[in-house]
């Protein structure tokens, strides 16, 4: 009877098996995100046959699978650096969950092929041939990508239903793509693992103990029959070309094992073709779907794996600052991660901020959105209510201590308060940002890039009204459009004012004399330039100064104001910018005067949209920080509140509310009080981003209401009269009129608004009790006191319940007025709802701006005011809320890039100015230690 031969183990029909199964896990994915799709990386370094066959199998399998692969193939002139570069950009890409690099690489130029490997991300690498992954294996951690080929072998041999545990296990090969990591997953499933090479004595004596024996030698039918334990498993990794006469191509596939004679003796044996390659395929793909599974897990995520920061509390509560370095804050890696973050969505500013990519917009466009509230104040004092303070504390007590996943989204600050005397935003106590010297100072260049870009575009402004005094149109239209090389024509944004002109011309040669003049003459008046230069400081000697003295200038002087950046038109398009291409847009429609005819000059006339593109294209990031706690924040633009809209970034709310989920919360800030800031941003910022909020937190403190009821003034820099540190429930009482008109004005958006007391240390449970009655009578969906700046997220517990009680009811946001509203009829809606005027006075000059914004198409935006803080009326001696009076608006101009009308209620800085004791004083450099001192 003739001798059984060994079962042939077809690499081909496990292979079979296991890419349906993955088929399966792809689809199931597919059903939970519809828009997902695992997605492979194919690199290749020029361009050999042997590599594009391998590339094809590859392709071809991860189509059946539903994987979406992409063959990325790179000249042989490709040098190391260049590939590195191009693999972490690969490495950044969300859409590819694995990247493989076909090897050999086919170059001209020395190529490190280890490092080339070690450069795929771990977190992608499914080869696992990064050195991180290879170690995971040496160390029995097999949570991490099992290399293909080694991790095939273990399938195969687990397919004949032999137990690896126990077993005498030979690997014949310790190459570190096969041989050494098989060996060490052998090991790892139990088996007693010996390994051979080319120096190992009686190798043949060896081989015959296997019960599993692994070849992998390189060598074309080494191992013989009788080098094979009677009924061993016989895997062959080995793949060699000789030559055969009989076949075709005159040569013939072979194994390292003779697969006759071995066949004899073994009880399973794979063959070449078709064992172990069709394997290493499989596992390949086996790996990239397990990649995108863990991908897909992180898009699903619902609630955040944060790692909280505990509070160190003193006692006496120490300065601001102190508190602050008291602290060790997370890296900000960590904290980006933990919020579900990708490595090519966040660019480091070292290990305290980072920069945070609008990508993920694009990448979580299906998600829910969580929550979206607003902190607003009553009327304010000069020294503030806690408004940041509040908006941290419940941030912190959302987060940390209900564990709602909670981003805090501010804006960022001026250096302007930061050295005179408000001091820094970064919130307060053991309610603040860490640190808060980065946050107050710089942060990652944003105002410096809006301050730039508004001097670069003043400067070419002034610089066109130069040119073309002291030009004819010819000269000027030669030096506009020159030849260069041999070669004219128009720039892309010259081609955009022609086609505004309705000149459709594209050759510059062709246009005609009177076509020339239009095109060439701005023909900007002088007395009508509107746009104003910036400087992100308090100087009261910029407030109005002569430019133009120097004698190159040839007289053509004019007066010239200064703002404070954030003051700038950039600023508020910054913040109200949906995408960059939005940005571009409004930029390009900036209205920075006015010709002698009277038409709107546009910063796209003076050829500026590119150039301020460019200046601003890192700023349209917003910046992540974090927390006392540990909680994130994302810091974003900072327009100026009694100018611009006051309130943070489009783009920060929605990557925000994205991050946090449908169950999360997104709690932002509106400047001042709800009669500025509030309206604002709603009418302003809500109908631009398309976001309904869900309610409203109104900040109001004892100190204010005590003011509001007759209280002697606040000045800052002087100690507080004894009114208001003396329990006086009269005052409170007497003030309480200004509390109710700020809650009927969150009422009037048809949201709930709840009301937190921001405790100050000479409260009294008695003031704040008569303030709680007071508020729910009003309608105040809830009151609560609130010890935050004290006790950080734990004493906004109350406010936190609160919360989010009032964001469960159902919503009924609407704006305050209709933009098909007349201007005037817009601002005497605001006037008389939300300041409780009883008239509207306009200015003349005001009127004709008016009608000549209407003719000019702009009576259809929003309505920005301008106005005092200090008091709901245009007086800011006038305190309480008193109703009926007269509102005069004195002036008004057009921001047609960030889409407002801001008429002008009586004298409003744009540059405010140093007091006499500005907080520079106290403010130092520890030349030893390199800490900043006296910021508060």
């Amino acid at each position: 009877m003739p001798e059984e031969e060994g079962k042939v183990l077809s690499g081909n029909e496990v292979s079979k098996e296991i890419r349906e199964s993955l088929k399966r896990r792809v689809a199931d994915l597919h059903k939970k995100l519809p828009n997902f799709r695992p997605g492979l990386a194919i690199v290749q370094v020029g361009g050999r046959e042997d590599s594009n066959v391998y590339i094809r199998m590859k392709m071809k399998a991860a189509t059946e699978i539903g994987i979406s692969a992409e063959h990325i193939q790179f000249p042989k002139t490709i040098t190391e650096t260049e590939l590195l570069a191009k693999i972490e950009h690969l490495n950044m890409d969300s859409k590819y969950h694995g990247i493989i690099v076909q090897m050999p690489l086919d170059s001209v130029n020395k190529i490190d092929s280890h490092l080339i490997t070690d450069s795929v991300s771990p977190d992608k690498d499914v080869d696992g041939l990064n050195t991180i992954n290879e170690g995971k294996i040496a160390v029995g951690d097999l949570s991490g990508f099992l290399p293909c080929t080694p991790n095939g072998v273990v399938e195969l041999i687990k397919k004949t239903g032999t137990q690896i545990a126990g077993k005498e296990v030979v690997v014949l090969g310790r190459s570190r793509i096969v041989g050494t990591p098989a060996a060490e997953l052998l090991k790892w499933n139990n088996g007693t693992v010996t390994v051979c090479h080319s120096k190992t004595q009686n190798l043949k004596d060896i081989t015959a103990r296997a019960d599993i024996l692994v070849v992998a030698i390189g060598q074309p039918e080494m191992v013989k029959g009788d080098w094979v334990k009677k009924g061993a498993v016989v895997i062959d990794c080995g793949i060699n070309a000789v030559p055969d006469a009989t076949k075709k191509v005159g040569q013939k596939l072979v194994g390292d094992v003779d697969f006759e004679e071995c066949k004899k003796v073994a009880s399973f044996i794979t063959p070449v073709p078709g064992g172990v390659g069709p394997m290493t395929v499989a596992m390949l793909m086996a790996n990239t779907v397990q990649s995108a599974e863990a991908f897909a897990e992180l898009l699903m995520k619902t609630h955040w794996p944060m790692t909280f920061l505990p509070l160190k509390y003193q006692s006496p509560i120490p300065s601001d600052i102190d508190i602050s370095r008291a602290h060790e804050h997370k890296n900000i890696s960590i904290l980006t991660h933990e919020v579900g973050l990708l490595a090519g969505e966040v660019s480091l500013y070292g290990h305290k901020k980072a920069k945070i990519s609008l990508n993920v917009l694009d990448r979580m466009k299906e998600h829910d959105v969580g929550k979206y509230v607003v902190v607003a104040g009553i009327t304010p004092t000069p020294l503030g209510e806690g408004k940041s303070t509040t908006l941290i504390g419940l941030a912190q007590a959302l987060m940390a201590h209900k564990t709602r996943n909670t981003i805090a989204t501010m804006r960022q600050p001026s250096q302007g308060p930061t050295f005179g005397i408000k001091g820094g935003a970064a919130g307060g106590g053991y309610s603040q940002v860490i640190p808060m010297e980065d946050f107050n100072l710089h942060l990652t260049g944003d105002i410096h890039a809006v301050t730039a870009a508004n001097n670069l575009l003043a400067a070419q402004l002034d610089a066109r009204i130069f040119h073309e005094a002291t030009q004819a149109d010819q000269a000027l239209y030669d030096r506009l459009v020159p030849t260069s090389h041999g070669v004219r024509k128009f720039s892309a944004i010259q081609l955009r004012r022609l086609q505004r002109l309705g000149i459709e011309k594209t050759d510059p040669n062709t246009l005609t004399v009177e076509e020339i003049a239009k095109f060439a003459r701005l023909n900007i008046d002088p007395t009508r330039v509107v746009w104003q230069r910036v400087m992100d400081i308090n100087d009261r000697y910029l407030r109005k100064i002569t430019i133009g003295q120097s004698p190159t200038e040839k007289n053509f002087t004019r007066t010239e104001s200064f703002s404070i950046s954030v003051a700038s038109e950039i600023m508020a398009i910054l913040a109200l910018a949906t995408s960059l291409e939005d940005m571009k847009q409004r930029l390009a429609k900036m209205v920075v005067a006015f010709s002698r005819t009277g038409v709107p000059i546009t910063a796209d006339d003076l050829g500026m949209t590119g150039a301020l593109m460019v200046l601003m294209k890192d700023a349209i990031e917003p910046t992540m920080m974090q927390t006392l706690e540990g909680t994130p924040v994302l810091i974003h633009a900072g327009p100026f509140a009694n100018i611009a809209h006051g309130c943070n970034s489009i783009l920060a709310d929605k990557i925000a509310l994205k991050l946090v989920g449908k169950d999360g919360f997104v709690v932002t800030e509106a400047g001042f009080g709800s009669d500025i800031g509030m309206e604002k941003f709603f009418d302003i910022k809500c109908r631009a981003s398309g976001i309904k909020p869900d309610a409203v937190v109104l900040v109001a403190t004892v100190r204010a209401l005590k003011m509001h009821g007759g209280g002697p003034a606040v000045v800052p820099g002087l100690p507080l009269k004894d009114e208001y540190t003396q329990e006086n429930l009269k005052l409170v009482e007497q003030g309480l009129c200004n509390l109710v008109k700020h809650i009927d004005n969150g009422k009037k958006f048809g949201l709930p608004v709840v009301v937190s007391i921001n405790v100050h240390k000479d409260d009294t449970a008695a003031e704040h009790e008569i303030i709680k009655k007071a508020a729910m009578e009003a309608g105040a969906f809830a009151c609560v006191v609130s010890n935050h700046w004290a006790e950080g997220g734990k004493g906004a517990l109350d406010l936190a319940d609160a919360l989010i009680d009032a964001c469960n009811q159902p919503s009924d946001f609407k704006f305050l007025y209709d933009l098909d509203l007349t201007i005037e009829e817009k601002i005497n809606k605001i006037a008389k709802e939300m300041y409780g005027a009883g008239t509207v006075d306009f200015a003349a000059k005001v009127r004709e701006a008016m009608r000549l914004y209407t003719e000019k198409g702009y009576s259809k935006l929003p309505i920005c005011m301008a106005k005092t803080a200090a008091s709901l009326t245009g007086d800011p001696n006038i305190k309480g809320a008193p109703t009926g009076f007269r509102i005069f608006v004195n002036d008004i101009f057009l921001s047609a890039g960030a889409g407002f009308i801001v008429p002008m209620v009586g004298e409003i800085s744009r540059m405010p100015g140093l007091p006499t004791r500005p907080a520079i004083f106290d403010i130092d450099l520890c030349t030893e230690t390199g800490e900043i001192l006296g910021l508060f």
